[in-house]
Protein backbone atom coordinates (compact mmCIF):
# COMPACT_ATOMS: atom_id res chain seq x y z
CA UNK A 1 0.00 0.00 0.00
CA UNK A 2 1.65 3.03 -1.33
CA UNK A 3 1.20 6.02 1.55
CA UNK A 4 -0.68 8.96 0.15
CA UNK A 5 -0.13 12.65 1.86
CA UNK A 6 -1.24 16.16 1.00
CA UNK A 7 1.09 18.84 -1.05
CA UNK A 8 -1.40 22.63 -0.60
CA UNK A 9 -4.12 21.39 -2.76
CA UNK A 10 -2.73 18.36 -4.16
CA UNK A 11 -2.92 14.45 -3.08
CA UNK A 12 0.05 12.68 -3.87
CA UNK A 13 0.19 8.86 -4.08
CA UNK A 14 -3.75 8.92 -4.97
CA UNK A 15 -3.82 8.61 -8.63
CA UNK A 16 -3.00 11.59 -9.27
CA UNK A 17 0.41 12.61 -11.40
CA UNK A 18 2.45 15.69 -9.96
CA UNK A 19 4.82 17.40 -12.74
CA UNK A 20 7.91 18.88 -11.21
CA UNK A 21 9.09 21.00 -13.99
CA UNK A 22 11.75 24.35 -14.47
CA UNK A 23 14.79 24.92 -15.35
CA UNK A 24 17.79 23.21 -13.81
CA UNK A 25 19.65 26.50 -12.30
CA UNK A 26 17.87 29.59 -11.52
CA UNK A 27 19.30 32.06 -13.82
CA UNK A 28 17.09 34.82 -13.75
CA UNK A 29 13.55 35.63 -12.38
CA UNK A 30 12.11 36.73 -15.98
CA UNK A 31 13.21 32.85 -17.11
CA UNK A 32 11.78 31.28 -14.26
CA UNK A 33 8.66 32.91 -14.17
CA UNK A 34 8.23 32.46 -18.11
CA UNK A 35 8.78 28.40 -17.26
CA UNK A 36 6.44 28.26 -14.13
CA UNK A 37 3.83 30.23 -16.14
CA UNK A 38 3.81 28.31 -19.11
CA UNK A 39 4.34 24.94 -17.44
CA UNK A 40 1.67 25.45 -14.87
CA UNK A 41 -1.01 26.69 -17.59
CA UNK A 42 -0.12 23.51 -19.09
CA UNK A 43 -0.87 21.02 -16.39
CA UNK A 44 -3.30 22.85 -15.30
CA UNK A 45 -5.23 22.73 -18.82
CA UNK A 46 -4.36 18.80 -18.68
CA UNK A 47 -5.19 18.12 -14.86
CA UNK A 48 -1.93 17.40 -13.85
CA UNK A 49 -0.67 18.83 -10.51
CA UNK A 50 2.28 21.04 -10.86
CA UNK A 51 5.34 22.01 -9.15
CA UNK A 52 7.98 24.28 -9.74
CA UNK A 53 11.64 23.26 -9.48
CA UNK A 54 14.83 25.02 -9.59
CA UNK A 55 18.09 25.25 -7.98
CA UNK A 56 19.40 27.97 -6.37
CA UNK A 57 23.10 26.41 -6.55
CA UNK A 58 24.24 23.71 -8.17
CA UNK A 59 26.78 22.75 -5.94
CA UNK A 60 28.18 19.72 -7.75
CA UNK A 61 28.87 20.95 -11.10
CA UNK A 62 31.56 19.17 -13.29
CA UNK A 63 33.94 22.56 -13.08
CA UNK A 64 34.74 24.57 -10.77
CA UNK A 65 34.00 27.56 -12.92
CA UNK A 66 30.59 26.60 -13.94
CA UNK A 67 27.85 28.80 -13.49
CA UNK A 68 26.44 27.68 -10.07
CA UNK A 69 23.22 29.55 -9.35
CA UNK A 70 22.28 33.01 -7.41
CA UNK A 71 23.08 31.72 -4.25
CA UNK A 72 20.57 30.68 -1.29
CA UNK A 73 19.76 34.21 -0.37
CA UNK A 74 18.90 35.74 -3.29
CA UNK A 75 17.48 32.17 -4.86
CA UNK A 76 15.24 31.83 -2.14
CA UNK A 77 14.07 35.35 -2.45
CA UNK A 78 12.93 34.21 -6.03
CA UNK A 79 11.49 31.34 -5.23
CA UNK A 80 9.14 33.05 -3.15
CA UNK A 81 8.21 36.09 -4.85
CA UNK A 82 7.58 32.81 -8.33
CA UNK A 83 5.36 31.23 -5.69
CA UNK A 84 3.58 34.63 -4.67
CA UNK A 85 3.15 35.23 -8.40
CA UNK A 86 1.57 32.01 -9.63
CA UNK A 87 0.17 30.13 -6.12
CA UNK A 88 2.33 26.65 -7.61
CA UNK A 89 4.89 24.69 -4.67
CA UNK A 90 8.11 24.75 -5.05
CA UNK A 91 10.48 21.99 -5.36
CA UNK A 92 14.18 22.98 -4.54
CA UNK A 93 17.25 21.02 -3.49
CA UNK A 94 19.63 21.13 -0.61
CA UNK A 95 23.44 20.17 -0.24
CA UNK A 96 24.05 20.75 3.58
CA UNK A 97 21.97 20.08 6.89
CA UNK A 98 22.49 23.57 8.05
CA UNK A 99 20.19 24.62 4.85
CA UNK A 100 17.09 22.84 5.44
CA UNK A 101 15.14 24.82 7.78
CA UNK A 102 16.14 27.64 6.16
CA UNK A 103 15.08 26.62 2.81
CA UNK A 104 11.96 24.76 4.18
CA UNK A 105 10.55 28.90 4.71
CA UNK A 106 10.02 29.27 1.00
CA UNK A 107 9.83 25.68 -0.65
CA UNK A 108 7.39 23.02 -0.28
CA UNK A 109 9.69 19.72 -1.60
CA UNK A 110 12.86 19.69 -0.48
CA UNK A 111 14.84 17.64 -2.39
CA UNK A 112 18.32 15.21 -1.60
CA UNK A 113 20.20 15.37 -4.34
CA UNK A 114 21.15 12.07 -5.94
CA UNK A 115 25.08 12.12 -4.79
CA UNK A 116 24.09 12.66 -1.15
CA UNK A 117 20.88 10.09 -1.01
CA UNK A 118 23.00 8.66 1.73
CA UNK A 119 23.98 11.31 3.63
CA UNK A 120 22.18 10.80 7.22
CA UNK A 121 22.77 14.28 9.05
CA UNK A 122 21.32 16.28 5.49
CA UNK A 123 18.18 13.40 5.14
CA UNK A 124 17.22 13.69 8.97
CA UNK A 125 17.53 17.91 8.92
CA UNK A 126 14.58 18.21 5.95
CA UNK A 127 13.22 15.15 7.49
CA UNK A 128 12.82 16.92 10.86
CA UNK A 129 11.62 20.61 8.52
CA UNK A 130 7.72 18.87 7.96
CA UNK A 131 8.28 19.43 4.51
CA UNK A 132 7.83 16.89 1.92
CA UNK A 133 10.95 15.04 0.64
CA UNK A 134 12.04 14.01 -2.50
CA UNK A 135 15.23 12.08 -2.28
CA UNK A 136 16.69 11.31 -5.53
CA UNK A 137 18.30 7.67 -5.77
CA UNK A 138 22.07 7.90 -6.13
CA UNK A 139 23.61 6.66 -9.25
CA UNK A 140 25.56 3.99 -7.94
CA UNK A 141 22.83 2.89 -5.76
CA UNK A 142 20.14 -0.08 -5.80
CA UNK A 143 16.46 0.50 -5.98
CA UNK A 144 16.70 -2.12 -2.86
CA UNK A 145 18.79 0.75 -0.94
CA UNK A 146 16.67 3.17 -0.99
CA UNK A 147 14.96 1.31 1.25
CA UNK A 148 17.39 2.75 3.63
CA UNK A 149 17.16 6.62 2.86
CA UNK A 150 13.71 6.31 3.33
CA UNK A 151 13.81 5.01 6.83
CA UNK A 152 16.22 7.73 8.18
CA UNK A 153 13.59 10.27 7.34
CA UNK A 154 10.94 8.15 8.30
CA UNK A 155 13.18 7.57 12.16
CA UNK A 156 13.40 11.11 12.33
CA UNK A 157 9.71 11.85 11.85
CA UNK A 158 8.74 12.29 8.85
CA UNK A 159 7.10 9.93 6.43
CA UNK A 160 5.81 12.39 3.69
CA UNK A 161 8.53 10.69 1.30
CA UNK A 162 9.01 10.80 -2.45
CA UNK A 163 11.70 8.42 -4.07
CA UNK A 164 13.17 9.47 -7.02
CA UNK A 165 14.93 7.59 -10.35
CA UNK A 166 17.08 9.34 -12.34
CA UNK A 167 19.33 6.84 -14.14
CA UNK A 168 21.97 4.24 -12.93
CA UNK A 169 25.90 5.16 -14.03
CA UNK A 170 26.77 2.56 -17.06
CA UNK A 171 30.24 2.81 -17.96
CA UNK A 172 31.55 6.31 -18.23
CA UNK A 173 29.79 9.39 -19.22
CA UNK A 174 26.99 7.60 -19.40
CA UNK A 175 23.41 6.39 -17.47
CA UNK A 176 21.07 3.74 -18.37
CA UNK A 177 17.59 3.27 -16.66
CA UNK A 178 16.52 0.09 -14.97
CA UNK A 179 12.53 0.11 -15.05
CA UNK A 180 12.40 -2.62 -12.34
CA UNK A 181 13.90 -0.10 -9.82
CA UNK A 182 10.09 2.22 -9.92
CA UNK A 183 7.86 -0.94 -8.74
CA UNK A 184 10.67 -2.05 -6.31
CA UNK A 185 10.55 1.53 -4.58
CA UNK A 186 6.64 1.61 -4.74
CA UNK A 187 6.57 -1.55 -3.03
CA UNK A 188 8.01 -0.23 -0.09
CA UNK A 189 4.81 1.84 0.59
CA UNK A 190 6.26 5.41 -1.31
CA UNK A 191 5.59 7.57 -4.06
CA UNK A 192 7.84 7.11 -7.09
CA UNK A 193 8.69 9.89 -8.95
CA UNK A 194 10.86 9.76 -12.40
CA UNK A 195 13.57 12.18 -13.76
CA UNK A 196 13.02 12.21 -17.70
CA UNK A 197 15.34 14.61 -18.28
CA UNK A 198 18.63 13.74 -15.74
CA UNK A 199 18.16 10.02 -17.07
CA UNK A 200 19.56 11.06 -20.31
CA UNK A 201 22.31 13.49 -19.19
CA UNK A 202 26.00 11.95 -19.54
CA UNK A 203 27.19 12.81 -16.50
CA UNK A 204 31.06 14.93 -17.43
CA UNK A 205 30.69 14.08 -21.18
CA UNK A 206 31.70 17.49 -22.48
CA UNK A 207 35.07 17.55 -20.25
CA UNK A 208 34.37 20.20 -17.96
CA UNK A 209 30.73 19.49 -18.51
CA UNK A 210 27.94 17.34 -19.23
CA UNK A 211 26.47 16.10 -22.17
CA UNK A 212 23.15 14.61 -22.77
CA UNK A 213 20.96 13.44 -25.25
CA UNK A 214 17.05 14.98 -25.35
CA UNK A 215 15.97 12.95 -27.75
CA UNK A 216 15.23 10.09 -25.41
CA UNK A 217 13.39 11.75 -22.78
CA UNK A 218 9.81 10.99 -24.30
CA UNK A 219 10.41 7.32 -25.07
CA UNK A 220 11.92 6.82 -21.41
CA UNK A 221 9.12 9.21 -19.88
CA UNK A 222 6.37 7.49 -21.64
CA UNK A 223 8.12 4.05 -20.25
CA UNK A 224 8.01 5.44 -16.99
CA UNK A 225 4.17 6.48 -17.23
CA UNK A 226 3.23 2.90 -18.36
CA UNK A 227 4.72 1.14 -15.70
CA UNK A 228 3.43 3.68 -12.97
CA UNK A 229 4.81 6.72 -11.13
CA UNK A 230 2.77 9.50 -9.53
CA UNK A 231 5.21 12.38 -9.91
CA UNK A 232 7.36 13.35 -12.66
CA UNK A 233 10.19 15.64 -12.91
CA UNK A 234 11.71 17.46 -15.98
CA UNK A 235 13.96 20.33 -16.65
CA UNK A 236 12.51 22.60 -19.25
CA UNK A 237 13.98 25.65 -20.21
CA UNK A 238 13.06 27.97 -23.29
CA UNK A 239 16.41 28.06 -24.59
CA UNK A 240 18.15 24.84 -23.32
CA UNK A 241 21.28 25.33 -25.91
CA UNK A 242 21.65 28.40 -24.33
CA UNK A 243 20.86 27.37 -20.70
CA UNK A 244 23.65 27.54 -18.13
CA UNK A 245 23.49 24.15 -16.96
CA UNK A 246 22.03 20.97 -18.16
CA UNK A 247 21.21 22.18 -21.65
CA UNK A 248 21.63 19.32 -23.55
CA UNK A 249 19.16 17.25 -21.28
CA UNK A 250 16.55 19.86 -21.11
CA UNK A 251 13.50 19.49 -22.93
CA UNK A 252 12.77 22.62 -25.22
CA UNK A 253 9.66 24.74 -23.30
CA UNK A 254 7.91 25.38 -26.50
CA UNK A 255 7.71 21.31 -26.94
CA UNK A 256 6.62 20.58 -22.90
CA UNK A 257 2.95 20.25 -24.04
CA UNK A 258 2.94 17.75 -26.38
CA UNK A 259 5.40 15.43 -24.27
CA UNK A 260 2.40 16.31 -21.53
CA UNK A 261 -0.13 15.70 -23.50
CA UNK A 262 1.18 11.63 -24.16
CA UNK A 263 1.86 11.69 -20.43
CA UNK A 264 -1.45 12.27 -19.74
CA UNK A 265 -3.02 9.67 -21.92
CA UNK A 266 -0.58 7.05 -20.60
CA UNK A 267 -1.33 7.74 -16.83
CA UNK A 268 -5.08 7.74 -17.64
CA UNK A 269 -4.40 4.41 -19.18
CA UNK A 270 -2.68 3.12 -15.98
CA UNK A 271 -5.35 4.31 -13.76
CA UNK A 272 -8.00 1.82 -15.52
CA UNK A 273 -5.70 -1.47 -15.45
CA UNK A 274 -3.68 -0.55 -12.03
CA UNK A 275 0.27 0.26 -11.18
CA UNK A 276 2.59 -2.78 -11.56
CA UNK A 277 3.29 -4.65 -8.24
CA UNK A 278 5.43 -7.00 -6.98
CA UNK A 279 4.60 -10.24 -5.64
CA UNK A 280 5.99 -11.28 -2.12
CA UNK A 281 8.02 -13.95 -3.65
CA UNK A 282 9.78 -11.17 -6.13
CA UNK A 283 10.59 -8.90 -3.41
CA UNK A 284 11.79 -11.37 -1.21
Amino acid sequence: MVRSFSLGNYKVGEGRLLVAAGPCVLESLDVALEVAQTAGRICSSLGLDYVFKSSFDKANRTSIHSYRGPGMEKGLNWLAEIKAKTGFPILTDIHEPWQAARVAEVADILQIPAFLCRQTDLLVAAAKTGKVINIKKGQFLSPWDMAQAARKCMEAGNNRIILCERGTTFGYNQLVVDMRSLPIMRSFGYPVMFDGTHSVQMPGGQGERSGGDRRFVLPLVRAAVAVGIDALFLETHPEPDKAKSDGPNMVLLSELEKLLKQVKKLHDVVQTIGYVKLSEEARS
